[in-house]
């Protein structure tokens, strides 16, 4: 047998003038050999364009478009980036492999996916057919799931998929991360057992499967791997710090004959660990590629000198990173970053309100100003404070925080409590009771409705005339709570109600129905503790009852990440969480809540790389501003039992120089009684 090699011919002028266009840390990159190569990326440093210039010099030089596969974490990337290649040079460059990891891993499948047991033409299931799916293996298994409280087919979906990505044994998985769930353990591994099958059988793969399948090819069926091994000459990665071990191994041996494998990413901006990104990857990819080529991209062209100054001050004090120092492109513009401890968090919300609307006076568009929170329930008071002043704003981090399943499931024990005519929060309480559908809550309802005093006939045994035994016992246990919201020392203490539902049942269905569980009770604890503040039931609902009467449009439906507006104007003030924001900036960022067991979590602290992970994230939120940047934190703070607690501010905020902060002493301006009296009278009915 004999090899030829076919020769190509290497363009003798280019399109694109390099040297001219990119700074001399690009330039080291795109103009870089072959070989292994690893770029530490900085934020704000022009990553994008690195690569899409590496693409087009690669083309330039002559490798066949179709010899290039460029991994990007969305589609829209990468057609943005090979968009920009065929502007460049001026070529059809449809024949890169450009996408995500599950969109070139289908494209892979639809070819070979008979050799793995299926047809071509698979179906792939999305994540609400997974848990549609699931949930009839859970019937099919046989499974009691009213005796005990069995995790739903969303939170075996997300089990499942996390022990794919990161390669853990299922067993250990429950044990480490679900263990309320440890006895379980048998009946969810014949679940799992299952679903693999039946899935195999209806000719259908999830998006898991798309991955696991593509790493089956490369391992089990070597002349599949070896075509596609030797086709790619060039393998790019981008945002390679968010890789999970799954992928990871995918992009090593799609590389692994010519071994010219560029993967690009910044290890300070590593935040998804709790979703299953391996940290790992980018961190040990000079052990596994021992004559890596490694390049660092440290100039900034976002934000200011002085917010750089804090940025990489703050990021220092991690053990395990690449050391890098951010350097800005842009002039100083004599404004350090402002530190603002606010005496609480209702005047941390009034002073955003009111240094908004100040910024908008002077020219900021609402939607380049960011609001920033560690966790969904810090935007509580905030949105409160924007809705009364009438500042629209839009949420990126899921739905308000008042209108979240949980939320509004919690606050319906207490309007019932308040109104016990109150049909929606009655059929809302009354479907969560076990063995409770549709059509028996509405039969209790009726009965409720004709009663004189339905929190009475809730209590008594004649409400569960007609009634399966199954849900009397279930309905037993809510009389029981009932009687307990209602108690004198409880009757008007919302945050005390609130914590008597999470312990009478409420924390169970949030285990056994989301997977988030511990964030969606973490919300209920913060809810309670705002509660506390409140005289009364009533007027905590009323409080609440704001931001849904005084909106700007009609609410509409949402789902997933979904934005929801607060206003009906073009401009809106952008509110996220910081997981939401990375990737994302404005010329002004807010950061609230940065007090210690806040910002970093308490929660978060308890894992063995916590605290790290939480700095790298607090380093994606200073690194988000351009212009100016507010970092804030309240100084008191009221518990479930109505006692003052002293606020530290973040750990990140004390380590750092004091001197990189400008510190903001908040007042208030009194009302001004002249102002009231020059207006014209009102009569109030």
């Amino acid at each position: 047998m004999r090899n030829y090699v076919i020769k190509r011919d290497t363009p003798k002028t280019t399109l694109i003038n390099y040297r001219e266009e990119l700074n001399d840390e690009q330039y080291a990159v795109v103009s870089a050999g072959a070989g292994p190569i690893l770029v530490i990326a900085g934020a704000g440093s022009g990553k994008t364009r690195t690569v899409t210039y590496r693409v087009a010099r690669l083309i330039e030089a002559g490798i066949s478009p179709s010899r290039i596969m460029l991994v990007t974490f969305t589609n829209r990337a990468a057609r943005e980036m090979l968009g920009r290649v065929e502007s460049l040079v001026k070529a059809d460059v449809r024949r890169v492999w450009g996408g995500t990891f599950h969109s070139l891993a289908n494209r892979l499948l639809r070819r070979h996916a008979v050799s793995l047991g299926y047809a071509n033409n698979y179906s792939i299931l999305d994540s609400e057919d997974v848990k549609d799916f699931i949930d009839s293996c859970i019937e099919e298994a046989a499974i009691d799931t009213k005796s005990r409280r069995f995790p739903k087919g969303e939170v075996l979906r997300e089990m499942f998929s996390y022990a794919t990505n990161t390669d853990t044994p299922l067993d250990q998985l429950i044990a480490a991360k679900y263990p309320h769930f440890e006895m379980l353990t048998a009946q969810i591994r014949r679940v799992d057992q299952l679903y693999q099958s039946r899935k195999l059988e209806r000719n259908a793969m999830d998006y898991d499967d798309l991955l696991l399948n593509w790493k089956r090819l490369m391992i089990e069926k070597p002349e599949i791997a070896a075509i596609y091994q030797d086709q790619f000459h060039h393998v790019l990665v981008d945002e390679y710090q968010d890789t999970n071990t799954l992928q990871a191994d995918i992009v090593d041996l799609t590389a692994a004959k010519h071994r010219n494998l560029m993967v690009v990413g910044d290890d300070a901006q590593s935040i998804f660990g709790w979703r299953g990104a391996n940290f790992a990857n980018i961190f040990q990819f000079q052990e596994r590629y021992r004559d890596a080529q490694i390049f660092r991209l440290e100039t900034n062209y976002r934000s200011t000198p002085e917010i750089l100054m804090l940025a990489n001050a703050s990021i220092s004090y991690n053990r395990r990173q690449f050391p890098k120092n951010l350097q800005a492109v842009r002039p100083s513009r004599s404004q350090s970053p402002a530190l603002i401890p606010a005496r609480d968090a209702e005047q941390q919300a009034a002073f955003i309100a009111s240094r908004v609307l100040e910024l908008r006076d002077e020219g900021v568009s609402l939607g380049d100003m960011a609001v920033l929170y560690r966790s969904h329930f810090h935007a509580m008071e905030v949105q409160l404070e924007l809705t009364r002043r009438g500042i629209p704003y839009d949420v990126r981090s899921g739905v308000r925080f008042f209108e979240q399943a949980h939320i509004k499931d919690v606050t319906s024990y207490l309007r019932l409590v308040v109104n016990p005519r109150d049909e929606l929060a009655w059929k809302r309480v009354i479907k969560l009771i076990p063995k409770i559908g549709n059509a028996t809550a509405s039969r209790l309802w009726e009965k409720l409705a004709g009663h004189e005093e339905p929190l009475a006939l809730a209590r008594s045994e004649d409400i569960l005339q007609g009634i399966s035994r199954g849900a009397a016992v279930g309905w037993r246990e809510f009389a029981g709570l009932i009687a307990e919201l209602t108690a004198p020392e409880t009757v008007n203490q919302p945050g005390k109600q609130i914590e008597l539902v999470l312990e009478r049942g409420y924390n169970e269905f949030l285990q056994a129905n989301y997977e988030n569980s511990e964030a969606r009770e973490e919300d209920l604890r913060q809810l309670a503790t705002f509660a506390v503040r409140f005289e009364s039931t009533e007027a905590f609902l009323g409080e609440l009852a704001l931001i849904n009467t005084e909106r700007f449009s009609p609410p509409g439906a949402t789902v997933g990440e979904d934005v929801v507006s607060g206003g009906d104007e073009d401009e809106r003030l952008v509110l996220s969480s910081t997981h939401q924001a990375k990737g994302l900036e404005w010329r002004v960022v807010f950061l609230v809540w940065a007090a210690d067991g806040r910002f970093p979590s308490g929660r978060s602290l308890r894992e063995p790389e916590g605290e790290e992970e939480e700095r790298r994230l607090f380093y994606v939120a200073l690194t988000r501003a351009q212009d100016e940047l507010y970092v804030c934190y309240p100084l008191i703070d009221t518990d479930r039992s109505r006692q003052t607690v002293l606020q530290r501010p973040s750990r990140f905020v004390t380590e750092v120089p004091r001197t990189l902060f400008e510190i903001w002493n908040l007042d208030e301006e009194a009302p001004s009684l002249e102002a009231l009296d020059s207006e014209e009278p009102k009569l109030i009915n």
